[in-house]
């Protein structure tokens, strides 16, 4: 039996061929498009300053859904301490690239250490440090806890988010103690987001290509079966978990700086929590996931906003009730993960292929259903 040749199967070769080109075509034409929308925006042509300080947002916590996929959605290791090495990375960041003067402001009711104020580093590359420490963080507290399983691991690494958490808390000379750090620089603008969010893309995809990425699917999907075939468990489980944290650090750093302040309060369990939801909400394994529910999540919180000062629905006037944004929201997240059970992504990564087959999908189960109707008649 012949092997498949070009020349056997021209036609077929000639639309593959056409269909990459139209894909590369697609592709440098969405970059174009979203690079000089987000330079629009960051110059106030389109959208104002809150504007912009959502877009960032909406940036920075796909950047945190992107490290949480990594170790639950690709490796399947249920956990929930993306708040602590998120808070590493804000405090690193922030403290390293403050100038003397805002420390000074800031430090009022303790001095800060003295050998912490004799360095003072470039944001790019406190950010950097402040992802590296998070990592080491994880490297030291995934040892114990990476033996565990299930419940067991997320419940353990929620403990040592909470441990870092109240260690900041109480670090008066490092951290400000509970007063946190005020006045933090806006460096982080929408080019630092978005950059950052590329750079992350670009690494989880090229490790998922590769023999680790394979690794951690197959540690997801049977963990004796990968064992069997050779694959090092613990390796992988703890790779898998330091870059998680790692990134989680960058995007803490970077949350710092579009926030302008942090403070332990902000980085509790329910912010590990918030992770988890926009994981879930745009779909687990997938990067496509976690850019939707990201961006669906911090945009319907604000565009919900409303809901809490009160409203009006024709000539019922509804009063204010505090929290009820939130009730609404977790009304629509379980209409989603009612009817979308593998998220809005539907499991799977975008690509320009599925986007033109959907309208032929769509069309094929109705020609299905109307031919059911028929042969039922």
């Amino acid at each position: 039996m012949s092997g498949f040749n070009g020349r056997s199967y021209p036609g077929l070769v000639g639309m593959l061929d056409g269909r990459k080109r139209r894909n590369l075509a697609l592709s440098i034409v969405a970059v174009i498009v979203i690079t000089v929308f987000l330079y629009m925006a960051q110059n106030g042509f389109i959208l104002d300053a809150y504007g912009v300080r959502i877009l960032r947002l909406c940036a920075v916590y796909s950047i945190c859904a992107l490290s949480l996929n990594l170790i639950q959605g690709y490796t399947g290791q249920f956990s929930l301490g993306s708040a602590g090495f998120m808070a590493l990375g804000a405090y690193v960041t922030s403290i390293l690239s403050m100038t003397d003067a805002n420390r000074e402001a800031v430090y009022y009711l303790k001095p800060m250490a003295p050998w912490l104020m004799k360095i003072h580093l470039d944001y790019g590359i406190a950010l950097i440090l402040g992802g590296v420490l998070a990592g080491l963080v994880a490297l030291l507290i995934g040892i114990p806890v990476l033996r565990l399983k299930g419940d067991y691991l997320s419940i353990a690494t929620l403990g040592f988010s909470e441990i870092i958490r109240i260690v900041l808390n109480n670090a008066q000379s490092i951290s400000n103690g509970a007063t946190g750090l005020k006045n933090i620089d806006p460096t982080a603008n929408i080019w630092w987001c978005f950059c950052a969010l590329v750079l992350v893309l670009l690494f989880m995809t090229r490790l998922f290509h590769s023999s680790y990425g394979r690794a951690f699917l197959a540690i997801r999907d049977d963990e004796v079966a990968a064992e069997a075939m050779g694959i090092s468990i613990f390796k992988h489980k703890m790779m898998a978990f330091v870059a998680s944290a790692v990134i989680a650090g960058i995007g803490g750093g970077l949350m710092a700086s579009v926030l302008g302040a942090v403070t332990p309060v902000l980085f509790r369990h329910m912010m590990s929590y918030d992770i988890l939801l926009i994981m879930v909400l745009g779909g687990t394994g997938t990067m496509t996931g976690a850019l939707l529910g990201g961006f669906i999540y911090i945009i319907a919180k604000e565009a919900l906003r409303f809901m809490d000062s009160g409203f009006a629905i024709g000539f019922i006037q509804v009063p204010a009730i505090a929290g009820l944004r939130m009730v609404m929201f977790s009304v629509l997240l379980m209409i989603v993960v009612l009817f979308y059970h593998k998220g809005l992504s539907g499991g799977k990564e975008f690509s320009w292929d599925r986007l033109f087959g959907f309208p032929k999908k769509i069309a094929a189960r109705f020609s299905k259903k109307s031919e059911k109707a028929g042969a039922g008649k």
